[in-house]
């Protein structure tokens, strides 16, 4: 294991990005909450925004499952920036959780919130195909 780190001032610039990648997730959240809020108001009994066809149905229920599967994915990826945001106070941000090496840059900067350099990803991920 490498007792390697990444200087504080690199430290910050990844914060910056991740505060940033996490502010966009949060807002496509809340703007998601925001219309559940606004369509269970609209769930009171005006029925005119509802779709009657069955085609109009099906699309409608469609949008809405793309969205919970997007907002759903955009939670995930909140809670593992906000492990990535731990890990840059506690000065580990950028440590392979496997070999202990330092992830590289230009991984962290693709993926800010990446836990494995990418030959214990690779490895990882062909244990899991088992």
């Amino acid at each position: 294991m490498s007792d390697k780190r990444y200087s504080k001032e690199k430290l910050e610039e990844f914060k910056k990005v991740i505060i940033q990648e996490r502010d966009e997730c949060l807002k496509f959240v809340n703007m998601v909450n925001q219309e559940q809020k606004n369509s269970s108001k609209e769930n009171s009994g005006d029925l005119s925004g509802y779709a009657f066809h069955q085609a109009d149905q099906g699309s409608d229920t469609n949008n809405m499952e793309k969205t919970m599967y997007l907002y759903d994915s955009e939670h995930k990826k909140i809670k593992m920036l906000n492990v990535a945001l731990e890990k840059i106070y506690d000065g580990v941000y950028g440590v392979c959780e496997i070999c202990g090496e330092l992830i590289k840059e230009p991984r962290l900067k693709a993926i800010p919130y990446a836990r494995f350099c990418i030959a214990c990803k690779s490895k990882e991920e062909t244990k899991n195909k088992k």
